[in-house]
């Protein structure tokens, strides 16, 4: 399992205490596979990419008119988190219903 976040993401924090069989991907300072961000895409689609952050709102409309995965590359901080990968399934967020696939509870 791999869970791709930031390390001063609260959200992040509670899933990786939840989580403690989990190889951690600071996106900030390691950034995301290009493969790993397709096929996040793929199955995720436009949910991937928080248009809700601080990242978004300074970015150009120029900018935000760029494709999806161009902008994750450049701005890995746009992705939603947390992202976690187990056997080729992805889930974003620290939901219930993440925490309940995953067998974990909110710690």
């Amino acid at each position: 399992m791999k869970l791709y976040g930031l390390k001063t993401c609260d959200t992040c924090r509670k899933a990786r205490k939840a989580l403690p069989e989990h190889d951690y991907v600071d996106v900030r300072d390691d950034g995301v596979p290009q493969d790993v961000l397709a096929a996040a895409y793929a199955a995720l689609g436009a949910d991937l990419l928080n248009t809700r952050s601080t990242t978004w709102r300074g970015l150009s409309e120029a900018d935000r008119a760029r494709p999806a995965l161009d902008l994750l590359a450049d701005h890995p901080t746009l992705m939603k988190r947390p992202l976690i990968e187990q056997d080729g399934t992805f889930y974003l967020g620290w939901t219930k219903a993440t925490q309940a696939a995953l067998g974990a509870s909110d710690a």
